[in-house]
């Protein structure tokens, strides 16, 4: 057993002496308090820990115990459902022994190893299995089914096997024996290490949409299974509740949120709301498809760095079982500056406002373990990562932003002003994107009758247009503009307020399906192209701007049901009947 004696305590890093037989990114046991560490460097014979709990007390002498191994996560069936720290330590559990105070050197626990869980074999003895192979399945929610997986790296003939029946995640269900002849005990539960990704046979292009059920993601900025999403903004802006509505509503099989540094009271809001959601997809509770990690602002830093990898090493072994897991990581700014508090105690060089020079590199790190892929399995799965970036003063020139720019492929900039006007998602439609619009094309195709990409591209034309529109009306008013371009402005306010604003709070607005968005953005386009008309036909604007009718647009959202499809119907020819009877009269 290697061990090695205290020299300094410098907030989570220490620094020891007798280090050298120790490993780079081992995991430690520190003082008598047994916390639990990570070996991050070493010099000779001198090496620096950083700890994932709180140093108060440590002393100069104390003994630090090697465990043999990285810091690894237990992967298997009771973590769907569960809320654990950001080492994958269960809140619940400790709660109950230990009440609301997470007491120090309770050691690295992880999953409930005494409770059975009802396990059914895909594989009998005698049958040759390779690595990433689904050798069972375990029921581990309503919504949810457990596919235990062969470890990576093993593969061989399965020399004994167990009855199906009740076990634990310790217990040995199969021994499997290699080619070189050495027999491996194979588990439900395997331990994996958070910052090494977990291998696929094959990565796939990204051409599946993310379905949310919001208007302005959906339709104007989609989200791909396996994509890469930046939601940035400053305070107030909505960035929790925008990633709060995604983890609710999307169509991803498991949802993986980690409160990484944020207030507590918005992770009490997740804690408190989550088991009382209906989810839209299965009628059941959302918990049964979510796993919380909470590493809030109070917790020690050091864990809070920790909480991603142990979120996305989740992630990848649900996706390896065949899943779609969306991963929502709030926020990325929190833990970049739990990565420059951390270098900054290791005495590293600073680089752009403080942060380490390898932030880059770590933020293109975590987002290239999000993907589509082929499984070892033979499944398809996917990681799709969504982190929130909260830019001091919402400046989004800021380091964490511009660096988190470079590596995602939708942009979902928050805008103050919107948020301010109480306008939500405060999304703005000028400064975000997607880059999965083109790859997601052949899908729109697929599931609607129409063109849905080509009506989006038209919508955003226009509101490019009624931007330019708005520095002319700022300085001489609306009432130079001639008729075409006051149209614009009046069906822009239209899509904006009738589209592009979504209540979180409404029954039927809440969540809408992608073919109501479809005929929504539809009979916008067709009250433009029919005012239009009635444009050309000299008809005054103030005419054409029938509020009863604009108004009867805007409130399709609440007043239609979601698979009403015959009161689209009805309102299309409404607004053929306005307009052609108004020309008619003109021309009359």
């Amino acid at each position: 057993m290697k061990t090695a004696k205290i020299q300094l305590v410098d907030g989570p890093v220490v620094k020891a002496l007798g280090m050298k037989d120790f490993q780079v990114r081992e995991m430690v046991v520190v003082g008598e308090k047994k916390l639990i560490g990570e070996v991050v460097s070493i010099d000779g014979d001198l090496g620096t820990i950083q700890v994932y709990e709180e140093t108060e007390g440590l002393k100069r002498d104390e003994e630090i115990i090697s465990t043999g191994s990285p810091l690894s996560v237990k992967l298997g069936p009771g973590m769907v459902s569960n809320i654990f720290d950001g080492i994958q330590r269960p809140l619940s559990k400790i709660e109950a022994e230990h009440g609301n105070f997470m007491p120090e050197g309770i050691g690295l626990i992880s999953l409930d190893e005494e409770k059975k869980w009802d396990v059914t074999f895909t594989v009998e003895k005698g049958d040759h299995v390779h690595q990433g192979q689904i050798f069972g399945t375990v029921p581990e929610t309503v919504t949810i089914t457990h596919r235990l997986l062969i470890p990576v790296g093993l593969e061989g003939e399965i020399i004994s096997r167990v009855d199906p029946g009740s076990y634990t995640i310790e217990d040995v269900l199969m021994e499997v024996q290699s080619e070189d002849g050495k027999v491996h005990e194979v588990k439900m539960a395997q331990d994996w290490p958070v910052r090494v990704p977990r291998p696929a046979a094959k990565r796939k292009a990204t051409n599946q949409i993310l379905i949310t059920g919001q208007r302005i993601l959906d339709v104007f900025f989609p989200i791909a299974k396996g994509g890469t999403t930046a939601v940035p903004g400053g305070f107030g802006t909505g960035k929790t509740m925008t990633q709060h509505q995604i983890a609710k509503y999307c169509d991803a099989d498991l949802i993986i949120y980690i409160g990484c540094g944020e207030r507590g009271n918005e992770m009490t809001e997740v804690l408190e709301d989550f088991p009382n959601l209906v989810d839209p997809n299965t009628g059941k509770s959302l918990m049964d498809r979510t796993i919380l990690i909470a590493n809030t602002s109070n917790m020690p830093v050091a864990a809070r760095e920790a909480s991603i990898y142990t979120g996305v090493t989740m992630a990848e072994y649900f996706r390896d079982q065949g899943y779609d897991v969306a991963l929502m990581a709030d926020s990325t700014s929190r833990w970049a500056e739990a990565l420059r508090e951390i270098s900054g105690r290791l005495e590293e060089m600073p680089a752009e406002e403080g942060y380490p020079a390898y932030l880059p590199s770590r933020i293109a790190g975590f987002y290239e373990r999000g993907g589509s892929v082929k499984a070892l399995s033979g499944e398809d799965g996917s990681v799709t990562l969504i982190g929130a970036v909260s830019p001091a003063g919402g400046d989004f020139s800021e380091p964490v932003t511009e660096n988190t720019k470079r590596f995602v492929n939708v942009f979902l900039a928050l805008d103050k002003n919107l948020a301010y006007a109480r306008h939500y998602p405060a999304i703005h439609w000028l400064t975000s994107y997607s880059q999965y619009l083109n790859q997601l094309r052949e899908y729109y195709e697929l599931a609607l009758d129409g063109d849905l990409v080509g009506l989006r591209d038209k919508a955003m034309d226009l509101l490019h247009q009624e931007a330019k529109l708005n520095e002319i009306v700022l300085l001489v008013g609306e009432e130079v503009l001639p008729d075409d371009q006051r149209l614009v402005l009046s069906i822009c306010h239209v899509l904006k307020v009738g589209f592009l604003q979504q209540n979180a709070f409404h029954s039927i607005d809440c969540f809408v399906p992608l073919t109501k968005q479809y005929q929504m953005l539809s009979t916008i386009d067709h009250l433009y192209e029919a005012g239009k008309e009635a444009v050309a036909n000299h008809i005054p604007i103030g005419v054409v701007k029938n509020q009863d009718l604009y108004s009867k647009v805007i409130g399709m959202k609440y007043n239609i049901a979601n698979d009403d499809d015959r009161a689209f119907v009805d309102l299309n020819n409404e607004i053929t009947n306005f307009y052609q009877d108004l020309i008619k009269e003109y021309r009359g």
